[in-house]
């Protein structure tokens, strides 16, 4: 989902500063697509961000540049997949670290650098898990529902930021995409709940919605499932 938004942005032109956690091959790989066919540069920074200094290579880079950060878009997270019966204290920590802890703290500082320029917006990335109960979710779905919560605390908390959140649903890449293969969603085709399974262009297109210079959207949830979420229960 993160390479479907570095490609729209990446087309307009923007000015990009690219984040991974540790598969550097691969985003040496988008930064060279993004040369040779879409004629951008992008600024690649490595690092989790759970970790203070990861999160200051970000706020550095954006206060360095030159240019006024215009919005910032967070996607990490972890699928926290651990059985029910297995869940203890130290999975759950895990989950909220990844999940809710190290994107709003994120947020939270290069927000902070928006607001003291000339504003901007920053969105960040929660799942269909987060706004409709599914079996099994618990220590996923916990720390994504209180990401949302933390985006409206910080949309509520600015004057010059917008903040807001897409929500994925059965998309066929990212953290899903073992689930869709697994057939795990096959009876939401089925039953007709829904004509298809997501694509990462659906996702990138929602953000770039909520990137909108002059936005007049903040503290909004926007749910990315193609209707699966209001029609599971088909």
């Amino acid at each position: 989902m993160g390479a479907a938004v570095v490609a729209l942005l990446a087309l307009e032109k923007c000015r990009l500063v690219v984040g991974f956690r540790s598969n550097r091959a691969r985003a040496e790989g988008l930064r060279r697509k993004a040369r040779e066919e879409w004629g951008a540069e992008i600024e690649l920074i490595e690092g989790d961000i759970r970790e203070a200094a990861t999160r200051k290579h970000y706020v550095s880079a954006a206060e360095s540049s030159g240019d006024s950060l215009a919005g910032a878009v967070i996607l990490p997270g972890d699928p926290a997949r651990v059985a029910f019966d297995a869940l203890d204290d130290e999975a759950l920590r895990d989950s909220f670290e990844a999940n809710y802890a190290g994107p709003i703290l994120l947020a939270k500082e290069l927000g902070a650098v928006m607001e003291r320029g000339a504003g901007g917006s920053v969105v960040l990335m929660a799942s269909m898990q987060a706004v409709a109960p599914f079996p099994s979710s618990l220590n996923y779905a916990g720390p994504k529902a209180a990401l949302v919560h933390g985006a409206r605390v910080l949309a509520q908390q600015w004057k010059k930021v917008s903040v807001n959140v897409v929500a994925p649903g059965a998309t066929v890449v990212g953290m899903a995409e073992s689930s869709v293969s697994s057939g795990k969603y096959d009876r939401y085709m089925e039953s007709g709940a829904v004509a298809r399974f997501g694509k990462p262009e659906d996702v990138a297109r929602a953000v770039r919605f909520f990137l909108e210079p002059d936005g007049y959207v903040t503290g909004q949830v926007l749910v990315v499932d193609g209707g699966l979420t209001i029609r599971r229960d088909r």
